[in-house]
């Protein structure tokens, strides 16, 4: 019978030399700079960042799958669940795709009240991004002034929709209310007061040194990173590219009115900033065109298809067949065409769009919505290496993603 070896001593199997000085940690997705659940697992060489891998799917919630087992406007009040800070262009973007579908063309009234919204959700959302990038970067007072900016659009959304965050604004056919009484004057009040605010904030940023320390030659996205990686917005429009979808392929009303595309060409994330600064410029400016051609339309306000979009309020309330069609369209919903549509706005991420394939049935065959948020998200692996730990936490604040459109 052999005799047991004796054992070495646990310590001569222990090897303290590192093989390398890399460390990998996971940044997210709790961490509150992460703006929702975005896990980046990064790998360091000391506090430099040599490789970044962004893994989301923390939020999932199935929303396309969703959209192929309700019926059209069942599905509207969803899309205010995806960029919940702009929820209006969410809706506005759904409605359009499904009016492309059906081949319908809304009242003039009921463009310049989608146009109106959605321009002022553009104001509230650029003054959100702003308020949580500069507390990202250290600049507290900045957020609390952009809050209080900020805070006076949403009234307005309040006042039209009873709701703050997320609206349902928007219908399919056209919008489910007029503007209520002395809206335009309070949004006039809004809009004069507007440009006192951006100025503050400009005045504490544009040549703060800090700010720009912070920003200035960080996360540098060149034009043709911005193309191939499928950036769009001011993602696209602070790399130097003049690309607008109001523009390029105009809806609703923007070939009626005058505005210009900020661009920068610095391609990094003080560029941003700054089209961002004057994109809120050029929303004013729309706005206040729309308010300007509101009182020359009549007073209608969705589409008048009866086999396809419910009647106005008074109609259903006092003629027996529009009740019965309300009750059809509801209960069983509307049947559109075979076939198959892509329509796509500027939302103030980027492109918004939806797919949506249709077998006749009252509900889609397939949808696929196409977020903005996704593809900034995705250029996070590209851009991120090369910096240090601490910029990561600018340049995730300056991509301005918003998960709940990515994690769909």
């Amino acid at each position: 019978m052999q005799t047991p070896t004796k054992l070495k001593p646990y310590y001569e199997n222990l090897h303290f030399e590192r093989v390398d000085n890399n460390m990998i940690i996971n940044f997210g997705p709790q961490h509150p700079s992460a703006h929702g659940q975005l896990r980046l697992i990064l790998e360091l060489d000391g506090e430099k960042i040599i490789k970044a891998t962004p893994d989301i799917g923390y939020l999932h919630r199935g929303m396309e799958k969703m959209a192929e087992n309700m019926i059209y406007n069942e599905f509207t009040p969803t899309t205010d669940r995806m960029d919940y800070i702009a929820a209006t262009c969410n809706n506005h973007a759904f409605a359009l795709s499904v009016e492309k579908l059906l081949g319908i063309e809304i009242p003039r009234r009921a463009k310049i009240i989608r146009m109106l919204l959605v321009e002022l959700n553009r104001i509230i959302s650029h003054l959100f991004w702003l308020a949580t990038h500069a507390l990202d970067v250290g600049a507290m007072s900045v957020m609390l002034y952009c809050f209080r900016a900020r805070e006076y659009g949403i009234d307005l959304i309040e006042d039209y929709c009873g709701a703050r965050l997320t609206h349902s604004s928007i219908r399919i056919g056209g919008v489910p209310l007029d503007l209520p009484e002395g809206w335009l004057a309070k949004l006039g009040k809004f809009l004069d007061e507007l440009p006192e605010s951006i100025s503050l904030l400009e005045g504490l940023l544009n040549e703060n040194r800090i700010w720009r320390i912070r920003l200035e030659d960080i996360g540098i996205i060149t034009p043709e990173d911005a193309k191939s990686w499928g950036c769009s917005g001011v993602m696209l429009r602070g790399s130097g590219i003049e690309w607008d979808l109001r523009k390029a392929q105009p809806y609703e009303l923007y070939d009626e009115i005058e505005f210009d595309i900020p661009i920068s060409n610095r391609c990094d994330s003080y560029g941003r900033y700054i089209v961002y600064m004057r994109e809120m410029h050029e929303s004013m400016r729309i706005l206040r065109q729309l308010i300007a051609l509101y009182p020359d339309t009549d007073s209608t306000i969705i589409a008048e298809v009866p086999d396809l979009i419910s009647a106005k309020k008074e109609q259903i309330m006092t003629q027996n067949y529009s009740l019965m069609q309300h009750f059809v369209l509801v209960t069983q919903g509307m049947r559109p065409p075979v076939g198959e549509v892509y329509c796509a706005t500027e939302s103030p991420r980027g492109e918004l769009g939806f797919f949506i394939r249709s077998e006749g049935d009252p509900y889609p065959y397939r949808l696929k919505a196409r977020t903005p948020s996704f593809f900034h998200t995705s250029i996070l692996q590209k851009v991120l290496p090369g910096h240090y730990l601490a910029d990561a936490v600018t340049i995730i604040g300056n991509f301005n993603a918003i998960f709940g459109e990515i994690d769909r």
